[in-house]
């Protein structure tokens, strides 16, 4: 299993890596792929309950919403959500009250905008000034956050961490990952300007982001009776077990971007 976690990780963070150093439609393509899988594996799992949310349609909202962090000036987010919120609701009200209508619909809907109105933030984050910089201080923080997390949990874990939730997780895992999250987000902040006494906290915000990001999907995992959103990855899961932790984090970090010029003199610029 650790071998397996250990050698998918040394293919995807390089593929990761290029294609965050190249940004543009490099970077936009790597980000939509990857909403697509998550989007593919969540209409996957929640037909496990017999709901029967309309794929077709939801993978078309997922990447328009990813499509919309090119062109945020444009209403792209906002035409394909309204236009596949009816379309959905039509074709159920058509289905004649059948059971299972307003689950059909919602997660129609919910789970595009989850995945991709959240996944649109790691394109509108490369693209600011130093985005490669904001990008890498919200990878880089996720991913120390999380494998402190996984390692010092397994190791030195007593006590459980929302064990309803995630039976694996710890209290001593938990809080190794905000205290890597934490140091990491305020070393790596230091390239963006940011001071040491806002980078502490910067830190410990997208370590908490990340480790609720990942919380919530394991809630939905929790929610159909399955591990993983699949077994895409050696060790990993699937694709949204990867991105679940970022997509809260990048979102963080996108609106800290943008706030923290104005409020702090300029930095990241």
């Amino acid at each position: 299993m650790l071998t397996h976690r250990v050698l998918s990780a040394a293919v995807l963070i390089p593929i990761v890596v290029l294609a965050v150093h190249f940004g543009g439609w490099w970077f936009f393509a790597l980000v939509t792929l990857a909403a697509l899988l998550a989007a593919h594996e969540f209409f996957t799992i929640v037909r496990l309950r017999e709901y029967r949310p309309s794929r077709v349609l939801g993978l078309l909202l997922t990447v328009s919403l990813v499509a919309s962090g090119l062109r945020p000036d444009l209403p792209i987010d906002t035409f394909a959500l309204a236009a596949v919120s009816m379309i959905t609701l039509v074709y159920e009200l058509l289905q004649g009250n059948r059971a299972g209508s307003l689950e059909n619909w919602a997660l129609t809907v919910a789970g595009p905008l989850y995945i991709g109105g959240l996944s649109r933030h790691f394109v509108m984050l490369r693209e600011l000034p130093q985005g490669i910089y904001w990008i890498g201080l919200a990878f880089l923080t996720t991913w120390l956050c999380d494998g402190a997390a996984f390692f010092v949990g397994n190791w030195l874990g007593k006590h459980h961490f929302f064990e309803r939730i995630s039976p694996h997780k710890t209290m001593e895992g938990a809080k190794a990952g905000l205290v890597a999250g934490t140091i990491t987000g305020a070393l790596v902040g230091l390239l963006l300007r940011i001071p040491v006494y806002v980078g502490v906290p910067l830190g410990l915000l997208i370590s908490l982001a990340a480790t609720f990001g990942d919380l919530s999907e394991s809630l939905i995992k929790r929610q159909v009776g399955v591990k993983d959103s699949s077994n895409l990855i050696p060790g990993h899961g699937g694709a949204l077990d990867r991105i679940d932790s970022l997509l809260f984090a990048v979102a963080v970090v996108y609106y800290f971007a943008l706030w923290a010029p104005a409020a702090l003199g300029g930095i990241g610029a």
